[in-house]
């Protein structure tokens, strides 16, 4: 089992910054993925950006430039800095985590933490 715990989330005004960060425990393995996905009232759960243990990193389109995701091998930590925010960024983010084993990614997600943008 792998156990994630978010931070970083909060109010923040257009065009302002915030890091989310994810930090994962418990038995892991060594190829993986991480990434953070966000739901917006009303809408599906979708990937916002995520990156590999060989730091193959993957982007929603609407987001390149604004937000980098990185990893922190040492602390099993992936951060989120979110950058020019704006008004529709405002969603619950949800870090989840891919270990591989065998031929496929068992998936494990956090709790979410609440991003909201606003003036």
């Amino acid at each position: 089992q792998v156990q994630l715990v978010e931070s970083g989330g909060g109010l923040v005004q257009p065009g302002g910054s915030l890091r989310l960060s994810c930090a994962a425990s418990g038995s892991m393995r060594i190829l993986f993925k991480m990434g953070w996905y966000r739901q917006a009232p009303g809408k599906q759960r979708e990937l916002v950006a995520d990156i590999t243990s060989e730091r193959y990193s993957n982007y929603v389109d609407d987001v390149k430039g604004r937000f980098t995701i990185s990893l922190n091998s040492a602390k099993n930590t992936v951060y989120l800095q979110m950058n020019s925010l704006k008004t529709e960024d405002t969603a619950v983010y949800y870090c989840k985590r891919g270990d591989w084993i065998g031929d496929r990614y068992i998936d494990y997600w956090g709790q979410g933490t609440q991003v909201t943008v606003s003036s």
